[in-house]
């Protein structure tokens, strides 16, 4: 389904009208697909402020925003036909981020800073929130943590010794989840660990490495396996 047209509208008062177009799927019966279109009116400073947080171009937050408008119309949706009615404020936090994994990380566990940014919290509070996402809905979201993984390994690098290999990781729960794969086909393999000295760079012994890219199935960048 092509997208609506998407535009920002300056209005009088100085402030900014985003609109965009969202999809939204009823699941009763036939599937049906069923465009909506919501207007957001931000002032300037705003405006800038949530370009900061989004990480984006202040000209581009309408189309950033489209996913994550679908996301906040799926959790009301959901309240209002019963389906998802929550007592505790982390229930419902849990559930919003199992939302933006859906719709608005493309089907990817994000950063721990990712969290911290989009919903104010501190770095263990985020690392807290995605553990229990990932637990939570881990059968919905089992193609999302696999595919996140697999995208890790793809971005791994030969370390400067030649005896181990470099992979950037800023969720502690992802390399739990490479370390608990690992215990799931032979517990002798080493673990995951984080180099000395460093922030989020982690290392793989090759053996490691090669059973990994086997279970990924993505191709090992070792001359030959270990």
């Amino acid at each position: 389904m092509e997208s609506g047209k998407r535009s920002n509208l300056p209005a009088a008062n100085g402030s900014v009208a985003a609109h965009a177009e969202l999809d939204v799927i009823f699941a009763k019966g036939e599937i049906m697909d069923m465009e909506l279109k919501a207007t957001l009116r931000l002032s300037e400073s705003d405006q800038a402020e949530l370009a900061q947080i989004m990480d984006c171009d202040e000209d581009k937050i309408v189309e950033t925003l489209e996913p994550y408008a679908s996301a906040a119309i799926e959790e009301l949706i959901t309240m209002f036909q019963g389906k998802k009615v929550f007592s505790r404020g982390s229930d419902i936090r849990e559930y919003r981020l199992y939302l933006l994994v859906k719709h608005a990380f493309s089907s990817r566990i994000p950063s721990e800073q990712r969290v911290c940014r989009l919903f104010q919290c501190t770095s263990s509070e985020s690392r807290s929130l995605i553990r229990a996402v990932m637990s939570k809905y881990q059968y919905l979201l089992k193609d999302a943590i696999f595919d996140t993984l697999k995208d890790l390994m793809d971005t791994s690098e030969l370390a400067e010794d030649g005896e181990s290999l470099t992979i950037a990781i800023s969720n502690q729960n992802l390399v739990d989840e490479l370390n608990r794969k690992l215990a799931e086909i032979d517990p002798s393999y080493p673990p995951v660990k984080k180099k000395p000295n460093s922030v989020s760079t982690y290392e793989v012994k090759p053996s490691s490495y090669g059973e990994l890219c086997k279970y990924f199935h993505i191709q090992s960048k070792l001359g030959s396996d270990e």
